[in-house]
């Protein structure tokens, strides 16, 4: 939330005379965002502005009047819901770097006609495997996994994102003169109701 200065925007349009306003509009649909300001917040501008990730999380959105010698309204607003980001670090094993002479010497140094002794196929699994995981820790480094699509949220799937990349194309055709205003508003509408949906926890 803040002061974005950007007062040439409609946002009941999604539309914009200045171009910066416009690079504005793009992110915040690029990025799924909601403005949930319905009202002027200074001298008849919308300068002030809320964005959240998420339909319905923030709510009861008020103007209480200037505080002090500022001529902005102070809004108020309320967080419906209590939003938990699960950070996804996702880690796997480095066989590049893995030292497996090392690790044939640690499992071949273990007795394990004794260490199995009187134990039944269970048991003996379970004392295996706490010796191959001792091995692998000492053995097998870690790398933390990087790719673009730990990157997505979880509700991003392949029909979505052509949807966005369909949005993009509307976007950059009615920029060039291509397509008609209506014809992008239509494709960019479509897309915000597929996104709307996929993050609603009801959508199963």
């Amino acid at each position: 939330m803040g002061d974005f200065n950007h007062p040439d925007i409609c946002w009941r349009d999604n539309a914009a005379e200045r171009k910066q306003s416009r690079k504005f509009l793009e992110c915040v649909d690029d990025n799924f965002l909601l403005q949930v300001i319905e009202e002027p917040t200074r001298r008849g501008a919308m300068l002030d502005l809320i964005l959240t990730n998420k339909e319905g999380l923030v709510g009861d959105v008020k103007l209480k009047g200037s505080l002090g010698c500022s001529d902005h309204e102070m809004v108020e607003f309320k967080i419906l819901r209590a939003a938990r980001r699960a950070l996804g670090r996702l880690a796997t094993l480095d066989f590049r770097r893995a030292d497996f002479g090392l690790f044939r010497d640690l499992l071949g140094r273990i007795p394990w006609d004794k260490a199995l002794e009187g134990s039944g196929a269970q048991d003996s699994w379970l004392i295996v495997k706490h010796h191959l995981l001792q091995a692998q820790e000492r053995c097998i480094p870690r790398k933390r996994k990087s790719s673009k699509t730990t990157k997505r949220p979880p509700w991003m799937n392949k029909e979505l994102l052509g949807k966005v990349k369909q949005k993009k194309e509307a976007y950059r055709g009615w920029k060039q003169g291509q397509a008609a205003w209506e014809e992008y508003r239509e494709t960019l509408q479509a897309a915000r109701e597929q996104v709307r949906k996929a993050q609603s926890p009801d959508r199963n």
